[in-house]
């Protein structure tokens, strides 16, 4: 039943989110939450509070099925299946690496796969937009 409920307010929050704000940003910011929500999952499993680790999880799970659901298929065609994988591979390696041994370095791993997704679509966002984006591992840093 929670399980659902999650779906739900994920969809919701997918759907509020792409009426306010340009799709692609709000794809972005939904990748951003799924970010957050797994890295306070790992936070909360160092911790031993697997219960809570789980629902940050569930949540995190939750925005990525949301997103996968709400593909173009029609329109986004070989992409769109491609991005469905992604999405997909990713929230079974959440549950998968979830209070196992080595959480730690497999959550990592999930995140910088998401933050490199969620770059590659501000990416697209600013060049669709007609500005000029630097690709993020070219800005100098320090």
């Amino acid at each position: 039943m929670m399980h659902n409920q999650m779906a739900y307010m994920a969809n919701q929050a997918y759907r509020g989110a792409a009426t306010s704000v340009p799709p692609l940003k709000a794809v972005s910011m939904l990748l951003g939450g799924a970010i957050t929500f797994l890295q306070k999952s790992l936070a909360a499993q160092e911790a031993r509070r697997f219960e809570e680790g789980h629902e940050y999880l569930m949540r995190a799970t939750a925005i990525l099925r949301g997103l996968s659901h709400n593909l173009d298929f029609p329109n986004g065609g070989t992409v769109a299946e491609q991005v469905f994988q992604t999405y997909n591979a990713m929230i079974l390696a959440s549950l998968k690496a979830f209070g196992r041994p080595h959480a730690r370095a497999n959550f990592g791993r999930i995140i910088a796969g998401l933050a490199e997704l969620r770059e590659a679509w501000e990416f697209v966002d600013t060049t669709a937009r007609g500005g000029t984006a630097v690709p993020a591992d070219s800005v100098r840093r320090g």
